[in-house]
């Protein structure tokens, strides 16, 4: 099983852009670690973009070629109706993933227009929500639901 994580603006900055909010680790850590901790049950492949647009083009490319993806919006997941609109098309299960716990986070934060349009949601866990996001969809795989 292919899975596909994707990462949105400003993540490829993980480790140097306000590590008392987003931990101290880089993105390429973060994929290792995933990678590491799921590399016996699937194949795991990972993609970032800073534009909204970048982001709509992976996702539709990636679909016809994964099983499931992993998307960490970013800001975007507040208010892009494009992405939303976009995941809502795909053919693949997505499961949304935040690092940190939004809902403890400002308001404007808490509202988040992408996650209507996935089958899962995973905030406040860290790295480890990739994790669990990508076991969720391998299991969503095995029992076909």
């Amino acid at each position: 099983m292919r899975i596909v994580i994707v990462n949105g603006p400003n993540l490829n900055w993980l480790g140097r852009r306000q590590p008392e909010i987003y931990g101290d680790l880089g993105l390429g850590a973060i994929n290792d670690r995933i990678r590491d901790a799921v590399s016996q049950e699937g194949e795991v492949d990972f993609f970032q973009a800073n534009g909204e647009g970048e982001l709509i083009d992976i996702l539709q490319a990636q679909a016809d070629i994964c099983q499931g993806i992993v998307l960490n919006p970013g800001a975007y997941g507040h208010y892009s109706l494009g992405l939303a609109d976009a995941l809502s098309a795909l053919p693949v299960p997505v499961i949304e993933v935040h690092l940190t716990n939004v809902f403890a986070r400002e308001e404007y934060r808490q509202r988040h227009v992408t996650a209507g349009a996935c089958q899962g949601y995973i905030c406040g866990l860290g790295w480890q929500g990739y994790i669990l996001a990508v076991q969720a969809l391998l299991d969503y795989d095995e029992e076909g639901d």
